[in-house]
């Protein structure tokens, strides 16, 4: 069956699926244990962690730069050279002292990486796709990498629990997977479709996309950097109960991220980005009221639930991605405008982390809690704007790049 497989898959589309299962591997290290990394090994407290994401994004501010630079290489090859990066950083992290100024650096470098392939993934992955099916390509490429998170949470979490590895260990397994996911790309012949163009794109028709991905921007900076903060410092939770956390939302993803691809293919971007926001709503809500709400043990759990919810959302942004490709008045707009989408997201995230650290601290004990209402006045924004997407009549640009 495996074999039957193997030779009806078309041999680019293959080494993407493996290389993106690969990524996740490096991915669950990153979610499941830089958290207590940093509150741990380094004893940061929140100023120190929020300001840490000024570093942390502005690779993603920098991101629509680099790729004009690397253009010629076209898209597969600058994942190759993006993923080679995330994997000297991972590396790094579990080799450096603890000192504030080597992390920043470190962190610079891990992060250029991985903001340099956000846009890719998805850029590369519509190409293996028709017009008709991009939620399901993408979200079919996304399960891949959920099940590879599934598996290595699992890992993880044995190998904390039983063998009790080090920081460095799972830096090292996580840099491993990164660079094995460079080899694979670099496997893949040259795709129609993929070379971009080295042109700034900046379109009024384009509008939308780009409020969207500022409102994106917000969204999901609270949680990357306040929601884990909030269960490692205000409810004292250690590493394993993180990586435990980690896995189950990549159980749900297996399940979750098809199943949006789908949604976004019968219902349309408007439904599912209006349904996210919703969703999002809610779970900023549960993290700020909760221990008013519930007694701390069942409080604690609430934010499990709203944490895992929250994460399992974040794959809406493939909607986000498809949006773009039926505004795309030609198919050579597509590519340049998710690096600029990634771009324009990270001009927010580079400093709300900080206002966000001040209002925590300033707040004291309930400081976290205005963060997040906050974070629902976000959601508000994100759903007005969502209910005003519409696609246009003319021909989607996929006919043409896929």
């Amino acid at each position: 069956m495996i074999t039957t497989f193997l030779r009806r898959i078309d041999r680019n589309y293959f080494f993407f699926l493996l290389s993106t299962a690969l990524i996740g591997i490096g991915q669950s290290v990153d979610g499941a244990t830089l958290s207590n990394y940093l509150k741990e090994n380094l004893g940061m407290m929140i100023l120190e962690r929020s300001a840490l994401e000024f570093p942390r994004e502005l690779p993603g501010l920098l991101v629509v730069f680099v790729m004009g630079l690397l253009a010629f290489l076209g898209d597969v090859r600058i994942a190759v050279v993006a993923n080679l990066l995330a994997a000297g950083g991972m590396l790094a992290f579990g080799f450096i002292p603890p000192e504030y100024s080597l992390v920043i650096l470190t962190m610079f470098v891990y992060s250029t990486g991985a903001h340099l392939y956000m846009p890719l993934s998805n850029s590369i992955g519509m190409n293996f796709a028709t017009a008709g099916d991009l939620g399901k390509k993408l979200g079919r490429m996304n399960a891949v990498n959920t099940l590879a998170l599934v598996i290595s949470s699992a890992g993880l979490w044995a190998l904390f629990q039983f063998a009790h590895i080090s920081y460095t260990t799972s830096f090292t397994i996580g840099a491993v997977a990164f660079l094995l996911a460079a080899l694979c790309l670099l496997m893949i012949k040259p795709i129609a479709g993929t070379q971009k163009n080295s042109r700034f794109i900046f379109k009024k028709e384009y509008s939308l996309y780009y409020w969207l991905c500022v409102l994106f921007g917000a969204r999901k900076q609270i949680f990357i950097t306040f929601g884990p903060w909030v269960l490692v410092e205000v409810f004292q939770q250690n590493v394993t109960t993180m990586t435990v956390l980690f896995f189950i939302v990549s159980v749900t993803g297996i399940f979750v991220k098809p199943w949006i691809g789908h949604m976004i293919d019968l219902r349309g971007e408007r439904f599912v980005l209006c349904a996210e926001a919703v969703g999002f709503f809610f779970v900023c809500l549960g993290y700020a009221f909760a221990t008013d709400l519930l007694r701390p043990e069942w409080a604690l759990y609430l934010i499990f639930v709203c944490y895992v919810l929250d994460l399992s959302m974040t794959s809406v942004s493939m909607a986000r991605a498809t949006y773009m490709r039926k505004l795309a008045l030609v198919p050579e707009d597509i590519s340049p405008s998710l690096s600029l989408g990634t771009s324009i997201d990270h001009i927010v995230t580079m400093f709300l982390p900080m206002l966000g650290g001040l209002v925590w601290y300033n707040g004291g004990a309930n400081g976290y809690k205005y963060v997040f209402i906050g974070g629902a006045v976000v959601a508000l924004m994100n759903l007005a704007s969502a209910w005003f997407i519409r696609i246009p009549a003319r021909s989607s640009p996929a006919k043409a790049s896929s």
